[in-house]
């Protein structure tokens, strides 16, 4: 089992150091491929470019590098990191992004969101729900106020009980959020590592 909180220990210096801020790391199973019969782990990155809000292909390529190295280095002196075969992938946000960090509701309010709460999340002030979709007005002390379709204004979400939360496709996002420069924008960087071919 990995742990997550030692990977993004690793990863979140190296994203800095090419001047870029993680938005997401997140492990994932996905299929290895019908002859293998078999699942592998995804070790799923997702940073931007302060500049940009985004990352080019070269970008992708250069973390997905730097990671690769810096959890090779890590292995080598003794940590387990990721104990199966998996591989790699860095993204950009992409235009419906995933709000992971207090300050994405900040920067992105005034436009449609998504947010879907822990299981057992009871708001006093608007009932037994999960889920709230409408558009954001912020954070404050670690509370998330959005106007929800269903509900009208809700501020009683706490940050620390989200369990996802994302922006909704309008064209108002679209329009705020154009790239520089679109090349490779939506790629994503794949490196494949197997502890147990390095064993064999």
């Amino acid at each position: 089992m990995q742990d997550l909180t030692r990977l993004i220990e690793i990863i979140e210096p190296e994203a800095k150091a090419l001047g870029f801020d993680l938005v997401r790391v997140k492990m994932t199973q996905s299929e290895a491929g019908a002859e293998e019969k078999k699942s592998a782990d995804a070790l799923q990155i997702m940073a931007e470019d302060p500049a940009t809000g985004q990352l080019i292909i070269d970008q992708c390529a250069a973390l997905s590098r730097a990671v690769s190295e810096a959890i090779d280095a890590a292995e080598e002196a003794g940590e387990e990191l990721i104990p199966s075969a998996y591989h790699l992938e860095v993204s950009s946000p992409g235009i419906d992004r995933p709000l992971t960090r207090e300050k994405d509701f900040t920067n992105w309010a005034g436009h449609d969101a998504r947010i879907v709460m822990v299981k057992g999340f009871s708001p006093k002030d608007s009932g037994i729900r999960r889920v709230y979709k409408g558009p954001l007005k912020g954070i404050e002390g670690g509370i998330i106020t959005i106007t929800d379709s269903k509900s009208g204004d809700v501020g009683a979400l706490p940050f620390g009980e989200v369990h996802t939360a994302k922006l909704v496709l309008t064209d108002a996002l679209i329009a705020a959020t154009q790239p520089l420069d679109t090349s490779g924008a939506d790629d994503i960087i794949e490196d494949s590592n197997s502890n147990e071919e390095e064993k064999a």
